[in-house]
């Protein structure tokens, strides 16, 4: 490896706030779009809105929030949001479920800020 590839690597790993802000607000405008998909599924869709309402609440919760300036208190947010007893949120089918989607989504979100990666990733579907 080169010096300059280093600095590269270094470069695209750096925390980029607005970038996250962006992916965060990409992901709402999705998961928006997969409820209204799986609503129209109708029953046998229901497990695809309340993932999608999850990760909606997510993002929407964190969207917001200055913690995204610094990436160690971004994880922090995020380790305060997976330590909440219970997710309250419109639209939901299965409230266990739920829990259990958001947890999930919670912990991608983790290891997504610990490594800085993903959130270039701007497309639709993850």
């Amino acid at each position: 490896m080169t010096d300059k590839t280093l600095t590269t690597d270094k470069a695209s790993t750096a925390w980029n706030a607005d970038g996250v802000r962006a992916w965060l607000d990409g992901r709402i405008a999705a998961s928006r779009a997969d409820q209204v998909v799986a609503e129209r599924g109708g029953r046998a869709r229901q497990d695809d809105c309340d993932q999608a309402t999850a990760e909606e609440m997510v993002c929407t919760l964190l969207r917001g929030k200055a913690s995204l300036d610094d990436q160690a208190t971004f994880v922090a947010a995020l380790r305060a949001l997976l330590d909440r007893d219970e997710y309250i949120w419109r639209g939901v089918y299965d409230d266990a479920r739920f829990d259990r989607h958001v947890r999930t989504y919670v912990r991608k979100l983790v290891k997504m800020a610990k490594t800085t990666t993903g959130f270039d990733r701007t497309g639709h579907y993850q």
